[in-house]
């Protein structure tokens, strides 16, 4: 049998400038290499806002495509991950930065970021819906999808048992 050839890391030189400056201005954040025109900034809740605000005014990511969510049951955490790229930048149409920040699972809140990206309000009220985060100082965090009346968990933790199983 042969062994199967990994594929090679992604080259980051289109985005390492990003990641150079976002670690400038915010030590404590972590950035990975995701793809080559992809990273990912993970910061913490407190800091979410402010890290946004910079990825949009100095970095010039001004759009928002998704917010989504992950159940790390087994950390007992969420992790809550906001998908955004470049309309008015040249260069950067290409690139995403998927900027994400994670909370307790028992009691997942994170502040809203419609300030920075006001498209990113339906986003959140899915990712409300179907995780249950609260996103503090969201406007409006009622059922997207879901009958007004649910009183299941949400459907996308990982702890949920679909009816009929």
């Amino acid at each position: 049998m042969q062994a199967q050839a990994q594929a090679p890391p992604p080259q980051p030189a289109k985005t390492k400038p990003l990641a150079d400056a976002i670690l400038q201005k915010f030590p404590g954040t972590t950035v990975d290499y995701v793809r080559e025109k992809r990273l990912k900034v993970t910061t913490t809740p407190d800091k979410i806002k402010e890290v946004a605000l910079f990825i949009r005014d100095e970095l010039g990511f001004d759009h928002i495509s998704c917010v989504s969510g992950t159940d790390w049951i087994a950390k007992n955490e969420i992790e809550v991950i906001y998908f955004v790229g470049s309309v008015s930048k040249p260069g950067q149409e290409a690139i995403i930065v998927a900027l994400a920040e994670r909370s307790k699972r028992d009691n997942p809140s994170v502040p809203t970021l419609i300030e920075v990206w006001p498209g990113a309000e339906y986003h959140e009220r899915e990712t409300h819906e179907m995780l249950g985060v609260v996103f503090s100082g969201h406007p409006n965090l009622k059922n997207l999808l879901l009958p007004e009346d649910w009183n299941d968990i949400p459907p996308l933790r990982k702890d949920y048992i679909s009816p009929g199983r």
